[in-house]
């Protein structure tokens, strides 16, 4: 494991704080619904005045209606019964406007985390290996779903609800000051004092919820791995520690949880009990206000404070204080949405791979005399790389002959053996791949390479063996660019590779991995996504080749069989056969054989080995193997030790020299 992974693993989540410009994002999103949200805004905005019309409407309802009907011998019922159907249609409007935003922001939600999601996974597929090779898979699971959804639940409730709220202490608080000023500074005076309250205990919740999403990634990524690992976990028995360890994960992610959601559910009954005793402080002033007739002033002009100014007041403090309360409630959910969102964005922030290449991959006619070349647009069996324009090919012959020794040897040698149009523009891919001074690691203070240079001809069998940790799966990483090197140069037909477009580089290399990927689908599927084009006639040809078309036929609906759960129904070895299937109908030029048949046993072996040959034909071949009875008819076995190149030359050279290739072919020491 590399070193900047075990950092990742050994590092635990800390306190953290939402990102800045992160609330800015999301609403960049939303507002994509732009006239959807209009909308919303209008209902809430139609919902608040009804709410605080009918508050208001108390005062003339009981001042000018009610109480003149008290004690009256033959009172008149029209008015007040028109008054209240009046508001009574106040309240229809806003029930009628809170169930259309309502029903509104359900588009605006899911339509903004679609967007998320689709971003998301856009900016993913072009992050480099690396990003995955340094981040827990199930942490990265963790933002679409915890963190989306805490983001869904921030755009469909807490945002509107915050707006909703703060309209209506809005309008509470002007309907307050038309109605009586004096009542009013009293409330805001006590309003303040809540804030300061409400601040410290808001403050100290949004710190644990940003924690709580951190370790609910934390938790994700260990029960991944864990799944993915139960094999193992049981084979040696690990039942018990990896349950230690994930009981203190989870205890972690419990006791953030809990602070967090203890602290945020106080908010709300500190808020509503505290209305109360304003309620009853209102009461108490207002009482004695109206009962000493003392003199009232509101922006409606001076007066005493009526019975139903009273009823009113009562009415829009409470109208007051509960959005506060549920302002203060919902900045909680605001706070775990951010911690959400603030890693959604960490991801689509992540640098994408670089890519500063400009020589393209064509397909050529050949001419028999096997030089001169013609683009075409439809596939032929020759390829050519194509440079842009201007580009003769001058400036890498220039970087060729400024290096020394073995290297400019080897790098001007690519450029002679290279077939190359008049323009120097087109130059046939044959799989001529040469390192010259090639220094890499992946942390680069510790190389694993240092100082290669060596070179494969076109259409030769290239094996690469060596301990564990030697280099091999290395060489071919840099080779497709998965990692770019530190120094040096990695030539290609006599081309930089940092020169060719990655998709045009990787198109020309076909692979074979150790760990072999199937995705849900049928077998044909799987086969056909070495080259999404091919027909099903070229993926049946395709396993014919690597003789993986006998057990295929042989399963419940042949290669329409349906895998799932990355091919847990096969075997490993049919698994690799697939993989392999999957390179020979890419039909790549070159290809990379990365412990390709590990998983295979010696009789299988056999029998794919005629497939593999026909598969190598006329192709450059990288072949990475343990079993080192599968390298006895390489062209050049590389013998590789901590980065180095110790031994070079054919199976027979090499046993001649009785170096560490022949000690390890006849097993006198071991390969790991």
């Amino acid at each position: 494991m590399s070193d900047t992974k075990q950092n990742f693993k050994n590092r635990k989540p800390g306190m953290g704080k939402p990102a800045p410009g992160t609330t800015k994002r999301i609403f960049g999103y939303i507002m994509q619904y732009r006239w959807r949200v209009i909308a919303i805004v209008v209902c809430i905005l139609i919902g608040a005045a009804a709410q605080a019309g009918s508050a208001l409407f108390l005062q003339s309802l009981i001042d000018t209606y009610i109480l003149p009907m008290v004690g009256a011998t033959n009172p008149d019922w029209g008015p007040l019964l028109r008054a209240i159907t009046l508001m009574g249609c106040l309240y229809v409007a806003g029930i009628a406007a809170s169930w259309l935003w309502q029903w509104l922001i359900v588009t605006v939600e899911q339509g903004t985390l679609k967007k998320i999601r689709d971003d998301m996974f856009a900016h993913q597929q072009y992050l480099p290996i690396r990003y995955f090779d340094t981040n827990e898979h199930g942490d990265i699971m963790s933002r679409y779903t915890n963190d989306t959804d805490t983001l869904r639940q921030a755009i469909s409730q807490s945002f509107p609800q915050m707006f909703a709220s703060m309209i209506s202490a809005i309008a509470a608080i002007i309907s307050m000051l038309w109605l009586s000023i004096p009542i009013t500074v009293f409330v805001l005076l006590f309003t303040v004092m809540l804030f300061y309250i409400v601040r410290a205990i808001v403050g100290r919740a949004g710190r644990y919820f940003v924690k709580q999403q951190q370790w609910l990634g934390d938790v994700n990524a260990f029960v991944e791995e864990s799944v993915n690992g139960q094999k193992v976990i049981k084979v040696f028995n690990h039942e018990d520690a990896t349950q230690k360890t994930f009981d203190e994960k989870n205890q972690e992610l419990f006791e953030a949880a809990a602070e967090a959601n203890t602290w945020g559910n106080v908010t709300m009954p500190v808020v509503g009990n505290m209305g109360y005793v304003l309620y009853i402080l209102l009461a108490i002033v207002g009482g004695a206000m109206a009962l000493a007739g003392v003199g009232n002033v509101g922006l409606n002009g001076f007066g005493t404070l009526t019975l139903g100014t009273l009823i009113s007041l009562l009415t829009l403090s409470r109208s007051f204080i509960n959005p506060l309360g549920q302002v203060s409630m919902q900045l909680n959910m605001v706070m775990m949405a951010l911690a959400g969102a603030s890693r959604i964005f960490a991801l689509m922030d992540e640098p994408v791979e670089t890519d500063n290449g400009t020589v393209t991959l064509v397909n050529v006619e050949l001419a028999s005399d096997g030089r001169t070349m013609t683009e075409v647009d439809h596939e032929t069996g020759h390829w050519a790389w194509k440079r842009e324009a201007g580009d003769d090919g001058t400036r890498s012959l220039k970087a060729a002959e400024k290096l020394h020794g073995k290297a400019r040897e080897v790098a001007l040698k690519a450029k002679e053996q290279a077939i190359t149009s008049p323009d120097g523009r087109l130059t046939l891919l044959q799989g001529d791949v040469r390192f010259t001074n090639v220094t890499f690691g992946y942390n680069p203070d510790k190389p694993v390479l240092h100082d290669i240079t060596w070179f494969a001809k076109p259409g030769q069998k290239m094996a690469l063996v060596g301990a564990t940790g030697a280099g091999k799966t290395t060489v071919t990483n840099l080779i497709n660019r998965f990692y770019d090197i530190q120094e040096g140069q990695i030539l290609y037909d006599g081309i930089d590779v940092k020169n060719i477009r990655k998709p045009d580089l990787r198109r020309s290399l076909g692979i074979v991995l150790q760990d072999v990927n199937l995705f849900t689908g049928t077998v044909m599927d799987n086969i056909r996504y070495g080259r999404l084009d091919a027909t099903d006639e070229e993926c049946i040809e395709a396993a014919k080749l690597v003789n993986a078309d006998g057990f295929i036929r042989m399963l419940p609906k042949g290669y329409q069989t349906v895998l799932e759960g990355d091919g847990s129904g096969l075997s490993q070895g049919q698994r690799q056969l697939i993989s392999i299937a999957r390179a020979a109908v890419a039909d790549s030029p070159a290809l990379i054989l990365d412990e390709a048949t590990s998983s295979i046993d010696t009789r299988t072996e056999e029998v794919v080995q005629a497939g593999m040959d026909a598969l190598m034909k006329g192709r450059t071949v990288f072949v990475i193997a343990h079993r080192l009875s599968t390298v006895r008819n390489s062209d050049v076995i590389m013998v590789l030790d901590h980065g180095n190149i110790i031994e070079r030359g054919s199976h027979d050279e090499l046993i001649a020299q009785k170096g560490e290739y022949y000690q390890l072919y006849t097993g006198a020491v071991e390969l790991e």
